[in-house]
């Protein structure tokens, strides 16, 4: 989908925002954008002492409560990234299970589960939160890539090219591609520059769906890269 303002409104998170979540539509925008950012939400739990299932089993009630309405409270174009607002309603979920099992406690009930069993501070699982999505987000956009060349006759393009954004490239000679591929050195240039400019597009147009206006992209594009040099990963 493209990323220009005449599209935006059209975007994920900006129907949920406009209907409140409240009809058929952004229900299911908002499903997706969910089912879409899943793995940040676990890298966030993970980092916050939980094992592996119980992380999974937290995500699952949080993801249910979100889309069931119990969190998203009426969001509006106020509310910002997408990004932004998952982190801070995770948060919001984990204090939420402390308080009432801390009130249970008083009434006899369970063992409170900790608010906070990280080992690194929250600042580091904000991070870790971030990193997750970066990488999500950058999955997400070359699977929008190789499905656009499988789609149009070039998947073996897009299967010998794929170095050239995700790293590796360097070790693998434009001459021995050519030669895969039976095209000029040039013609494999063009290639690689092409295929870059689709995947920039497809990070945009991922990027788009998760803002409240065209204006945020780039703001949003430079916090990615920002991310993504943590992670040692520069594919854009």
């Amino acid at each position: 989908m493209s990323a220009s303002a005449e599209n935006f409104a059209a975007t994920r998170w900006t129907l949920v925002a406009r209907a409140s979540g409240d009809d058929a539509a952004a229900q299911a925008a908002l499903s997706e954008l969910c089912a879409a950012y899943y793995a940040p939400v676990i890298a966030f739990l993970r980092a916050r002492g939980r094992d592996e299932d119980t992380a999974r089993e937290l995500a699952h009630a949080f993801f249910e409560k979100v889309l069931a309405g119990g969190t998203l409270g009426g969001a509006d174009q106020a509310r910002g990234r997408f990004r932004s607002y998952l982190l801070g309603a995770v948060k919001h979920f984990l204090a939420d299970r402390f308080d009432r099992a801390r009130a249970e406690k008083r009434g006899g009930g369970i063992e409170p589960e900790p608010l906070d069993e990280a080992a690194d501070s929250p600042v580091e699982d904000e991070r870790i939160f971030d990193r997750q999505w970066a990488l999500t987000l950058i999955a997400r956009a070359l699977e929008t890539t190789g499905t656009e060349l499988r789609d149009a006759g070039k998947a073996e393009h897009f299967d010998v090219l794929k170095p050239w954004i995700t790293g590796g490239g360097e070790t693998f000679p434009q001459a021995a591609a050519a030669q895969q591929l039976g095209l000029s050195e040039g013609a494999v240039k063009v290639a690689i520059h092409r295929l870059r400019q689709r995947f920039r597009e497809a990070v945009k147009a991922e990027i788009a769906q998760t803002v409240p206006s065209p204006a945020d992209i780039d703001d949003e594009l430079r916090h990615l890269l920002a991310v993504l040099l943590t992670c040692g990963t520069t594919p854009l």
